[in-house]
């Protein structure tokens, strides 16, 4: 007949999900360390689990000696032999102690080592069966608040959702369902090991993926995320396939897969826009709707001077940098809006300062404006070799002109005009930079491209 302990240990494997034999060694593990609590070094014991009788078992073993010295460790040929008549001199004799000899601070030992293991048991369940599931959105229920964040009940498991993976300004009470993106698996953290986020873009890019079909089975693909949590994001995409608009599949019939997305992210406003392999386009793109008239690009440093109407300027660079700011974001360079006026300004100053240069007419300065050098200082700040490579310039004529640009560099140095020289703001630091310090960029004059979809929360805004 099954006893109590039998049927408690299968009863805490069913309902805990951890295996039958590591609560048996659990249990012999703790009562072996009960009896060191007990006895110390003093005794040789052996802990083992009766399964036909349902208990755990504790053996002394002695040395049978002719004459004894350590009773604790030795017993005499006399004695051995009425435990066992066959027992010769130099066997190991086994008597068997009962549980009520290890008094009751081996007891409290051996439940504490109990309530441990059983703890790494679970610990370890619950990573094996979460470890492949980073970089999922799951469900749980808001169970309690703690210093570090939200605990949440994932059924066998708790999370936390730290604050600082919390959209801003979203509250929560007990209770309240919410879904989160599995950020991280911790096997050996104290408290909840599966670590869960709200604000991180792969969230944006995981609801996505549940709400549009086409994304899901790759057909349109997200290609990167730029993420403000709780404010505004954007969201660039693609599809091999020209029968489908990736922006469309993504937004859905009167937006009601983006909708879906922004009422999960509590009004979170979202831009879908389409992908370019051409940076200056995609930029362009993710601009928009603000129209862009030109772009100038210098690889070398990432940097893309956008050059947009004056009417447009408010729009490019967005509530308090927003725009850009998510445009610098979502592409990876750095982006710098300029009114037409302001570009126009600074071109006609740096080629005011180009036919200050000695020998230099204006088709030779329109030469320097063609090929990246737009003032005085560009030139001198180039080398010989370059200027010497320019069509319609001998290397007489170069050396002559990279002379007279620096010696004009080196006089302006010297003896100020007390002019402001033209300067632009760089939306991206808040800084103000000087613009005429970009030497052998190239420009383009980007066409007209499809305004993005903006989408808006619940509340049209």
């Amino acid at each position: 007949m099954m006893t109590d302990l039998i049927k408690t240990i299968d009863q805490i494997s069913r309902d805990k999900g951890i295996d039958r034999k590591i609560l048996i060694n659990t249990l012999e593990e703790a009562i072996r360390s009960a009896a060191r609590k007990r006895f110390g070094s003093r005794y040789d014991l052996e802990v083992a689990f009766n399964d036909e009788l349902g208990e755990i078992e504790v053996f002394q073993f002695r040395e049978v000696v002719e004459e004894v010295a350590n009773p604790d460790m030795e017993i005499s040929l006399e004695e051995g032999r009425k435990l066992d008549p066959e027992c010769e001199l130099g066997d190991s004799l086994g008597t068997k102690r009962e549980m009520a000899d290890f008094g009751r601070i081996a007891a409290q030992s051996a439940k504490q080592v109990i309530i441990q293991r059983m703890k790494d048991a679970e610990r370890e369940i619950v990573f094996e069966d979460f470890k492949d599931r980073k970089r999922e959105v799951i469900n749980g229920i808001v169970q309690r608040f703690d210093r570090a964040g939200i605990v949440i009940n994932l059924g066998r498991a708790e999370a936390l959702l730290p604050y600082h993976e919390q959209i801003p300004r979203e509250t929560y009470r007990q209770g309240d369902r919410i879904r989160a993106y599995v950020l991280d698996v911790d096997r050996d953290g104290r408290g909840p090991q599966i670590i869960l986020s709200r604000t991180h873009p792969d969230f944006l890019r995981s609801l996505f993926e549940i709400e549009v079909p086409e994304v899901a089975e790759g057909i349109v693909q997200i290609m990167h995320v730029a993420r403000e949590p709780g404010s505004r994001s954007k969201v660039a995409v693609a599809t091999n396939d020209s029968d489908i608009d990736p922006v469309g599949a993504c937004v859905g019939v009167k937006g009601s897969r983006v909708q879906a997305v922004v009422q999960e992210l509590r009004g979170e406003k979202i831009d879908i826009v389409p992908w370019s392999p051409d940076p200056a386009r995609f930029i362009c793109n993710a601009l928009a709707p603000a129209e862009i008239t030109r772009v100038i690009v210098d690889e070398g440093n990432r940097l893309m001077e956008v050059i947009v109407p004056d009417d447009q300027l408010s729009l490019a660079i967005g509530k308090r940098g927003q725009n850009v700011r998510l445009a610098s974001k979502l592409s990876g360079w750095r982006i710098d809006v300029t009114s037409e006026s302001r570009y126009s300004k600074i071109l006609r100053e740096g080629f005011e300062s180009l036919l200050r240069l000695e020998g230099l007419g204006d088709g030779t300065a329109e030469i320097l404006l063609k090929h990246g050098f737009s003032s005085a200082e560009d030139v001198a700040r180039s080398s010989l070799a370059e200027l010497a490579q320019l069509p319609g310039l001998s290397e007489e004529k170069a050396e002559k002109i990279l002379e007279s640009a620096r010696s004009l560099l080196l006089a302006e140095a010297v003896s100020p005009t007390g002019e402001d020289p033209a300067v632009t703001e760089d939306v991206n630091a808040g800084n103000r930079v000087d613009e005429l310090g970009e030497p052998n960029l190239t420009e383009e004059t980007i066409p007209q491209v499809e305004p993005q979809r903006e989408d808006k929360g619940p509340d049209g805004q």
